[in-house]
């Protein structure tokens, strides 16, 4: 796991130490993701500068630094990730002849398959979670490619003459030349999602490569200068390989099997490594499946981990701790100390780069740094609601699109929802009927089953709106529904292309890479990913209940008993904290002339709940939060 950063300047007038200066700048702001080791690798004739920091799990050796060039000098890499089924590349590799390896780094097999079987080739081949950057120099191409569920991110963008690239924002904005500018369209997404959707990010002109995504820039023209185009691909389509997987033939017995099977070589593989390994161990069903497979893949004891709240309404560690007992485990817990978690929401815009308002990005930090005190590299269980059907929330949405007749948009311009508002509000107590009203007129209205989710899934759902939201939808601009007939399907998917990637993986990506951490998402595997799609939602979502099959998988390890209760987040008592230890910070924010500076965001309906909020007629944390994080953001990056 590493940090990877680079720039092209067009013009090609730097000389070689001001390019290695800047890309060493560049990458240096990535020292937490890589603080092993560090690597550059220039040519001044192109403009190309490649950056390179390592946190070392595979071939802990100098032969596993980056950048590395392949044998006979074509490829040179910067590489961020694991190609976990390198091994068996390599013996395919052998295989057909190639040899003289010089060590026993994935990233060498990696340059290896690509000189051997062409980019799109080995892409195909890859189980991994990777972000690279690979020179050719015989094509005179630059590609920039990230794995097919986003787990690790990619930011590239034109600044000017200048193409720059690299695993956080901090990179690119480490560059001398960079200047940054607030995209709209970015804070009007964040204040929907909580988090900014791709492709967009949170400064004008620098995108998130996709997940399964490639660009490719080809340096043409003389070695004087001149232009650089570039090429988008897609090595993986999730809607499609959703609309293509052949539906699974056997019984709910069979499906069982070949989920544990395929869970099995996923967590196997994840297992490989030249430094001590864990598990984040919540006591839910994901994490408590890996777990389980790990242990019984491992001849000693696994090491698990899991944060604990002294607030009982939000504490799972008791039922972690249970699980490990029964698998045996060796466990390790901590409970989080309000006044340490406090102290951590400053750094929150240094960590995530850009606003980010998931709450439980705070006790994710917390296990993070307490793993990283044990382990280098941990395995999650992130992807297994999205995959198997595991957030109630799909099925009520699917059961109010059937039930709910449909009306006309239009019917919302006739409603005075504003005065309803006031009309509604009784002693101590405001009634918003009006927004009451117009959360359910917008949601019978809603044209489509994924709209309707996105109405749901939304931040701010009141009439009276502190920014306007973005009318594309609940996919990026430019993305498809899928032509599935199954509606849990389709729900799923929507979070796996969206919520899985801009938020779920960029939050463990985020506060474990803060902490020097590997994290590995073995669920995330793309064969896994084929058979959850190729399953229907029957073998999901039974008797009320959703993750049905991999529920099976876990009850031939753990009792039920020790798992079967209520979902709860992962979060802390965020709405009390907002009332105490937190309180002075946001009201500085929220009363804050900033809110208001550039028109992004009206601080009126934001200093409403504000209010309503501390008065405790309302929690209105959730909304509050996103509004802290965006301002907190500001202040910190200065824009």
């Amino acid at each position: 796991m590493c940090g990877i950063a680079g720039f092209i300047d067009r013009k090609r007038g730097r000389p070689r130490d001001r390019l290695i200066a800047e890309v060493t700048g560049m990458a240096d702001a990535l020292t937490h993701r890589g603080p092993d080791d560090a690597g550059q690798w220039v040519a001044p004739e192109l403009g190309l500068a490649l950056g390179f920091r390592r946190l070392a799990i595979q071939d802990l050796s100098p032969e596993g630094a980056q950048p590395m060039t392949g044998a006979g000098g074509r490829y040179t890499i910067v590489f961020n990730g694991e190609i976990y089924n390198f091994q068996d590349l390599r013996r395919q590799l052998e295989g057909e002849g190639v040899g003289g390896w010089h060590g026993r780094s994935d990233t060498e097999v990696l340059l290896a398959a690509v000189a051997r079987w062409g980019l799109d080739a080995a892409l195909a081949r890859f189980d991994g979670m990777f972000a690279f950057a690979l020179w050719d120099a015989e094509t005179r191409t630059l590609t920039l490619a990230r794995d097919a569920m986003g787990e690790k991110p990619l930011y590239f963008g034109w600044h000017g003459d200048l193409f720059l690239f690299g695993s956080e924002l901090k990179a690119v904005a480490a560059h001398p030349d960079f200047r940054g500018a607030i995209a709209p369209e970015a804070v009007a997404g964040f204040m929907r999602y909580g988090y900014v959707p791709a492709p967009r990010s949170i400064f004008a002109g620098i995108e998130k490569l996709p997940p399964g995504g490639t660009v490719t820039l080809s340096l043409d023209g003389d070695d004087r200068g001149g232009e650089a185009s570039a090429t988008r691909g897609a090595f993986w389509d999730p809607i499609a390989e959703a609309e293509g997987a052949p539906p699974f033939e056997g019984g709910a017995g069979a499906a069982v099997d070949r989920l544990e099977h395929l869970m099995k070589r996923s967590i196997g593989r994840r297992m490989v490594a030249d430094v001590p390994l864990g598990a984040f161990l919540s006591g839910g069903i994901d994490s408590s499946a890996v777990t389980a497979l790990m242990q019984e893949l491992s001849d000693r004891p696994v090491r698990s981990f899991s944060i604990g709240f002294t607030d009982k309404r939000y504490d799972e560690a008791p039922f972690a701790r249970e699980v490990a007992r029964h698998l045996g485990t060796e466990h390790t817990e901590l409970y989080v100390d309000p006044a340490r978690t406090v102290e951590l929401v400053p750094q929150l815009p240094r960590v995530y780069d850009e606003p980010f308002a998931d709450i439980s990005a705070l006790p994710t930090m917390m296990l993070a740094m307490l793993t990283r005190a044990h382990v280098t590299t941990a395995l999650s269980g992130d992807g297994g609601d999205e995959l198997f059907c595991g957030y109630p929330r799909y099925w009520e949405t699917v059961a109010q699109w059937r039930r709910d007749s449909p009306i006309s948009a239009n019917m919302l311009k006739l409603v005075p929802f504003g005065p309803l508002n006031l009309i509604s509000s009784g002693v101590g107590k405001p009634g918003r009927f009006g927004d009451k009203l117009w959360r359910r007129l917008s949601e019978r209205s809603a044209p489509s089953l994924e709209r309707l989710y996105e109405l749901k899934m939304s931040r701010w759902r009141i009439w009276d709106r502190p920014a306007a939201l973005p009318t594309d939808g609940y996919f990026a601009p430019g993305a498809r529904r899928a032509a599935l007939d199954d509606d849990l399907q389709r729900l799923m998917l929507a979070d796996a292309v969206t919520y899985l990637p801009d938020q779920l993986l960029v939050k463990i990506d985020r506060a474990s890479m803060a902490a020097s951490l590997e994290a590995r998402a073995p669920l995330l595997d793309r064969d896994i990913v084929r058979f959850a799609w190729s399953l229907g939602s029957e073998h999901k979502w039974k008797d009320g209940t959703g993750k049905w099959v991999l529920r099976q998988v876990l009850d031939r390890r753990v009792p039920k008993q020790l798992i079967d209760r209520p979902k709860r987040g992962f979060e802390p008592p965020m709405a009390d904290w907002l009332r105490g230890p937190l309180r002075d910070w946001a009201q500085s924010l929220i009363a804050s002339d900033s809110l208001a500076a550039d028109g992004l965001i009206d601080p009126e309906p934001v200093r409403a709940v504000w209010e309503e909020h501390l008065k405790r007629q309302r929690n209105w944390h959730n909304e509050l939060w996103t509004v802290l994080m965006l301002q907190s953001w500001r202040q910190h990056w200065g824009v």
